[in-house]
């Protein structure tokens, strides 16, 4: 699994007379084999299993518990019989929907307890399994004098002793009292008839040997497995040699395979799962068919991180940093910032920044504020930024100072606007989180850039970020927020319509970041460093760049923006080791004179993404870098990344690879929509998962054009899956054309690649236009005419694919990734033919 465990605690309500909650680690894939319950024993706790949880939770539910007065679970001051305690773990059990039957695994006293449960509801569990588990739990005089001494004196060991104790030591006295020291399991062993392990070590000191000998004997049919050099916490002394029984064991009775919620299912419906799903047997070792998703909010990745790794660096910015503990406080300061202004749950804070500290801050604090983090592409023209403001009702806008000329213009569209939601804006120059040095420097060189706040006139107040900041609590404001509310709105580019505000919830984004990390198999956590480039405003950017690795604990090399010296520059001073982008910047450094000198050794694995990725490039980067170079593939409307190529296996040229963990995917006929196309042929691209979007903010129609009720995404991409499940992108639906009577349609492509034979060309894009294609088309300085291109198309194409003008240009309109606005060419053509301006 590698990713923090504790993102997938939560509390059960087991009792309400008192009222009682357990703290529950249950990680479950999409189609998990089978349910493996573990518990732990008198003074443990569910973290001692991290192995287990580790290594059995790709393929299978795996439940850890928290005794009650352990771990996290409640503490009252009584009742810890094993009545009570059965109770706990049936309520607990018919909360998490165990409903079928599982792996029953305890450790010492927790063997007890699932002796107890075996054989009380024998027909709930398939196999039990017991580790160092006795017959009776006689103690050690020693232990036995401590335990019964005073409540009053055993409080004074509850500090020194918590972090190795599961439980504060009155607690302790009250479960040996109530429970322990009573306890004779002979006779229940003697009544299992259901399959049983039992795992030891040869030098468990804690009981008498014998009696942990005897339990083999006393129980049926029993297996044992003595993994030799062990104590009594056998389970985390002799990790493997346990997960390898415990694997053995559960593998010989039944060999169960593709469980959909918890039940078997049959050789030929596995079959079927395998001829719908073709390439999972192309994932790398170690990538999971499906994932289990954290029912956190996103910031609990952030969370995570500063639990494990307080002190690591998370941001690198021009030579300043923060740790992953410094983040936090600064993102609850921003939060706290933001309620103060009175942002309520829901409200909508426009950040407009490029990759700066500042950047993540306000991101991740509106999120911890209850806010909705409102995203737009840096290129946004003053008047469309106005426009979506409006249209999200933003409340707040963060930016930069210098951008002082947008915020006047925005301003001056509020003052005319009576229902104008915009009530404050909070700006950061641009030098606030550098280095004290690189600020001084800043200065000596005379940097007359506007940092003061601008005077505005139309009500909206302003704040300075940092000053903002420094009233502000570092503590978590502790807002209340379901997994499933609205995290974030990003506008889309554009490329084919207008920029529609996508939503996205917490759900969405987490389950993107963990199929990202997943299909990196070898990351390890807390010592990666992302180089960040891909603007964060940008859906493919805030998951690659931003949220993986700030679930992983790696720090962040953040760069407002690409220029190939200064990434080379940066990759030889700070070595990042993953480097998701884009094929122009991979091009730019390929290309770049000397380009070897700035050591990019360090790089291990890129994902390659918003344009298909030449092989050559591919290549020659991956011979540069010694690492790994894939492309990948998705869409805003997914959060964004649906496919990649695997790292280390199959990859195929021009293809944007397979689908992630828990990903669906299927060709579907162009004009039905719904008619999934035989294999090899092409179709609109369509999509199921975790990861697909909420719908168009406030704009229903366009939601269910493209989201279908059954929950499949219709990515307007023309597409078709080979044998293998890779998939191929042809073209944008929006950009094809049914020429005269034919049946099937036209791509730009058909016309683009006869082109691109013509040397003097340079670039090409086609665009049809009331069925008739027009090629659009950057010459190279012998430039050929228009006629003679057009000719040229005549000998090689049919007819109708013919284009019926060439339009020569010095530049084509672009996103800011590179994409071709092929929308922006119509335009400019239909002003062609209204003013003959070209």
């Amino acid at each position: 699994m590698a990713l923090d465990q504790a993102l997938y605690r939560h509390e059960v309500q087991v009792s309400t007379k008192p009222q009682v909650h357990l703290s529950v680690i249950d990680i479950a894939p999409e189609h998990y084999q089978q349910t493996i319950v573990l518990i732990h024993g008198f003074g443990g706790e569910a973290k001692q299993w991290v192995y287990q949880l580790d290594r059995f939770s790709n393929t299978n539910r795996v439940i850890a518990i928290d005794q009650r007065g352990h771990g996290r679970s409640d503490k009252p001051k009584r009742d810890y019989s094993m009545q009570c305690i059965l109770r706990d773990l049936e309520a607990a059990l018919d909360v998490l929907g165990v409903n079928h039957k599982f792996t029953l695994v305890g450790h010492s006293f927790g063997g007890a307890i699932a002796t107890e449960f075996a054989v009380t509801h024998p027909n709930r569990v398939e196999r039990l399994i017991l580790i160092a588990t006795s017959g009776e739990f006689k103690l050690n005089p020693l232990y036995r004098f401590l335990l019964n001494l005073p409540h009053s004196l055993l409080r004074f060991a509850t500090k020194p002793t918590r972090k190795w104790l599961g439980a504060p030591p009155p607690i302790l006295k009250s479960w040996y009292v109530d429970n322990l020291s009573s306890w004779n399991g002979w006779n229940l062993f003697r009544d299992l008839d259901i399959p049983t392990l039992i795992i030891r070590g040869h030098q468990d000191r804690v009981f008498a040997k014998p009696l942990f000998e005897e339990v083999t004997r006393a129980i049926p049919n029993a297996e044992e497995v003595d993994v030799g050099a062990s104590g009594h916490m056998v389970m985390l002394e002799r990790r493997e040699a346990v997960n390898r029984a415990i694997h053995r064991f559960m593998d010989s009775e039944t060999r169960l395979s593709w469980r959909e919620t918890g039940t078997a299912v049959k050789d030929e419906e596995k079959s079927a799962l395998l001829l719908s799903r073709p390439w999972l047997p192309h994932y790398d070792e170690g990538v999971p068919h499906t994932i289990a998703i954290p029912r956190v909010p996103l910031h609990h990745l952030l969370n995570s991180s500063i639990r494990r790794f307080p002190n690591h660096p998370a941001l690198s910015f021009e030579g300043a940093s923060l740790t992953y503990k410094q983040l936090g406080q600064e993102v609850n300061r921003f939060a706290n910032l933001l309620l103060g202004l009175g942002l309520e749950k829901g409200d909508r804070v426009m950040v407009l920044l490029p990759n700066l500290p500042q950047m993540v801050i306000a991101y991740l604090g509106t999120l911890k504020a209850g806010g909705v983090s409102v995203f737009t592409l840096p290129t946004t023209q003053p008047e469309e930024l106005l426009r979506q403001v409006r249209d999200c009702e933003a409340r707040i806008l963060v930016t930069l100072t210098q951008f002082d000329d947008m915020i006047h213009q925005i301003n001056s569209g509020i003052k005319q606007d009576e229902n104008s939601t915009l009530k404050h804006i909070i700006l950061t120059d641009a030098s606030d989180y550098l280095s004290v040095f690189k600020r001084g420097a800043l200065k000596l060189k005379g940097d007359r850039r506007k940092s003061g706040l601008p005077d505005l006139s139309s009500g909206t107040q302003v704040h300075h970020f940092r000053e903002g900041l420094r009233s502000q609590s570092r503590k978590d404001p502790a807002i209340d927020i379901s997994t499933h509310d609205l995290a974030v709105i990003i506008y889309t580019g554009g490329t084919t319509d207008a920029p529609k505000g996508v939503m996205l919830s917490h759900h969405n984004l987490i389950a993107n970041a963990v199929q990202t990390r997943h299909w990196i198999p070898n990351v390890q956590e807390g010592e990666e460093r992302f180089l960040c480039v891909l603007p964060f405003t940008h859906s493919y950017g805030m998951t690659t760049t931003l949220n993986v690795p700030i679930a992983i604990g790696a720090t962040l090399i953040l760069k407002a923006k690409f220029e190939v010296l200064d990434v080379l520059n940066t990759i030889k001073r700070y070595r990042p080791t993953i480097f998701p982008g884009v094929p122009q910047m991979y091009v730019a450094i390929n290309n770049f004179p000397g380009v070897r000198k700035y050591g990019l050794e360090s790089i291990n694995a890129c994902i390659s993404g918003s344009d298909p990725l030449p092989v050559e490039v591919q290549e020659a980067f991956e011979k540069l870098t010694r690492g790994r170079l894939v492309e990948g593939y998705g869409l805003t409307e997914a959060s964004p990344v649906t496919h990649g190529n695997p790292l280390f296996g199959l990859r195929k040229v021009g293809s944007i690879g397979v689908p992630f963990p828990s990903t669906e995917a299927q060709v579907v006929d162009l004009r039905r929509n719904r008619k999934v196309m035989p294999t090899g042929q092409i179709g609109e691209l369509a999509i199921r998962g975790p990861q697909i979007m909420l719908g168009y903010w406030r704009d229903k129609a366009a939601t269910e054009r493209v989201l279908t009720q059954d929950g499949w995404l219709l990515t307007g991409d023309v597409a078709q899956m080979d044998s293998d499940g890779y998939f191929r992108i042809i073209a944008r639906k929006a950009d094809m054309w049914f020429p005269d009577k034919a049946s099937s349609p036209a791509f730009p492509r058909d016309v683009e690649e006869v082109l691109y034979e013509v040397p003097q060309l340079k670039e090409v894009a086609v665009v049809a236009i009331a069925g008739q294609p027009i090629a659009f088309v950057i010459a190279k300085k012998d430039r050929p005419s228009a006629d003679s291109l057009i000719a040229y198309c005549g000998r090689r194409l049919p007819p109708e694919l013919v284009p019926l003008l060439v339009i020569f240009v010095d530049d084509f309109p672009r996103t800011f990734i590179g994409k071709v606005l092929r929308r922006e060419l119509a335009r400019k053509y239909e002003q062609r033919q209204s003013d003959d301006s070209w």
